[in-house]
């Protein structure tokens, strides 16, 4: 079941990726913006997170069963995701700031990067987002001028493994160089106008809900 209509701005939600049937991290995050053109989601350091207590590998996701999810908040850059939907990727605008504010938005960051996560396209549940990332990705300058691949190795190793078929590696690289000509292109979601903004103010960190599991076992 998903949620009957688009989601406000300021509404928290709970963002899972989840592989094969089941649930592998979940987080607490902002809706920004909820458009038929753009789905927008903030998170900041603090968000609440139930993460594996290793980084997954390619060997931990040719198992069934997720390893333990722990309460492990993220103690990263403040990430503002953007995604077309439909789309088998999200761009992040990504700054460092200070992490030990309580308040969203309280001081001035830094934009440390762009960062094109290759995934499952967005689909749209009773409380949130879910997606699974497909283990390569972009790592964009902050002015959008050099660009490389990340995680190449374990994309070829879950390859190797039958995570993904050939045709399908072939698309999620297509994916990615598809999202690396919009942005040579200047086209969105790659723009000035995500750059420079900013969470409104009075945005706290909402709280992962008891439900954050809700639909699995």
């Amino acid at each position: 079941m998903t949620h009957p209509t688009p989601w406000l701005p300021g509404t928290p939600i709970v963002l899972r990726g989840v592989w094969r049937g089941r649930i592998w991290w979940a987080a607490s995050v902002t809706v920004v913006r909820d458009d038929p053109d753009l789905i927008a989601l903030y998170w900041r350091p603090g968000t609440p997170q139930k993460q594996p207590r290793e980084r997954l590998t390619p060997q931990d996701l040719v198992s069934t069963e997720p390893p333990p999810l722990l309460d492990r908040p993220w103690v990263d850059r403040e990430v503002l995701a953007l995604a077309t939907p439909g789309a088998a990727h999200s761009v992040y605008a990504m700054w460092e700031g200070p992490k030990s504010r309580h308040l969203l938005g309280e001081a001035d960051r830094t934009l440390r990067c762009w960062y094109i996560d290759l995934q499952e396209p967005l689909r749209r549940t009773q409380i949130g987002f879910d997606t699974m990332d497909h283990l390569l990705d972009i790592v964009v300058s902050p002015d959008r001028s050099e660009w490389h691949w990340k995680d190449e190795d374990e994309f070829a190793e879950a390859v190797v493994l039958g995570l993904f078929s050939s045709e399908e590696a072939h698309a999620i690289r297509a994916e990615g160089e598809r999202a690396v000509r919009q942005l040579q292109a200047g086209q969105p979601p790659f723009s000035a106008v995500w750059e420079k903004w900013k969470p409104p103010a009075g945005w706290q960190v909402p709280p992962l809900p008891a439900a954050w599991h809700h639909g699995y076992s």
